[in-house]
């Protein structure tokens, strides 16, 4: 089992940036997918972005495509989601998980992540 602790969520104006981290420890980080995910007051929680155990594909939801960048550090056990241009409908608790299995392709479902950090809350006022 891996855990994980997510931080840098912050109340910040329409049109900024944030840089959320999750520093991961328990396994071997560097083998698993990781995503980021969000749920806003009274939804679902949705997909944001994800990135493969080595690195090499990032995936986005559409919705923060071209805004919103994920990168990982394995020398940190750490996974990273750059946000910029942030918008009031990006307000949410974002949680980031780990992939069930090793050496997965590109997870983008709940059910794919088997842990999850407790999150952390992104603020966008208008």
């Amino acid at each position: 089992q891996v855990q994980l602790v997510e931080s840098g969520g912050e109340l910040v104006q329409a049109g900024g940036s944030l840089r959320l981290s999750c520093a991961a420890s328990g396994r071997t980080f560097s083998w698993y997918a990781m995503g980021w995910f969000r749920q806003a007051p009274g939804k679902e929680r949705e997909f944001v972005a994800g990135i493969s155990w080595n690195g090499a594909t990032t995936y986005y939801a559409d919705s923060v495509k071209g805004r919103f960048t994920i990168s990982r550090d394995s020398a940190k056990n750490t996974v990273y989601l750059q946000m910029n241009s942030l918008k009031p409908e990006d307000t949410a608790v974002y949680y980031c998980g780990a992939d069930r299995s090793p050496f997965g392709s590109s997870p983008n479902k709940i059910a794919d992540f088997g842990s999850w950090g407790q999150g952390t809350q992104v603020t966008v006022s208008s």
